[in-house]
């Protein structure tokens, strides 16, 4: 089985939403010696944001590593990715991925019903790390509902979230948020089209 480990804070060490998906790929990897991981690190390793250039493959170097990263996507059975909450949305680096993957004809395609998601059969789990409180749902949570309906609109719909919410508020309730998060881990299965 195939796992895709995305991370895209810019904290380090220092970042809860790396810490949690850091644990859920440590979970999956004990379940199974035979999981094949492969590790994004965003923010050490950003892709460049879309352009007429890119679009237009006119950098090789460029459109080889957006290949790359289309291939990884679709390759990988589960999808872990490290989600920090920044000015209320992800980061401007994990769009550039998406950019990368909803691909017209490879991801997703346009029928006369309406668009149709060619990517399903993929386990995603979302590791939100947020500084202050934002019920998923509510008017500032613009993280889970957009990967939600990115990820649908991909096809795929198991999609799970493991949340650490108001770690900037103190101490005392990032230590809580964390554990919690950490006690709410979701367990590895192998996926029916991966046994």
């Amino acid at each position: 089985m195939k796992l895709l480990h995305i991370d895209a804070s810019a904290l380090g060490d220092h970042s809860v939403s790396r810490t949690l998906s850091a644990a859920i790929v440590a979970r999956f990897q004990a379940a199974g010696p035979d999981m094949d991981v492969e590790h994004l690190d965003l923010d050490a390793s950003p892709l460049p944001h879309l352009t007429a250039a890119s679009l237009a493959g006119a950098d090789p170097v460029e459109a080889d590593r957006a290949r790359a990263v289309l291939d990884g996507f679709l390759a990988a059975d589960v999808i872990v990715i490290g989600v920090p909450m920044y000015n209320f949305g992800i980061p401007s680096t994990l769009k550039a991925w998406i950019d990368r993957i909803a691909v017209a004809g490879r991801t997703f395609r346009y029928t006369a019903n309406g668009a149709e998601g060619l990517a399903g059969g993929k386990r995603v789990i979302l590791a939100i790390a947020q500084g202050g409180v934002h019920a998923p749902g509510s008017a500032s949570d613009f993280q889970e509902s957009y990967l939600r309906f990115l990820f649908g609109f991909l096809g795929i719909q198991d999609i799970e979230v493991v949340r650490a919410q108001g770690v900037n508020l103190s101490p005392e309730t990032r230590e809580k948020a964390m554990n919690d998060a950490l006690a709410a881990l979701p367990e590895p299965r192998r996926l029916a089209h991966a046994a």
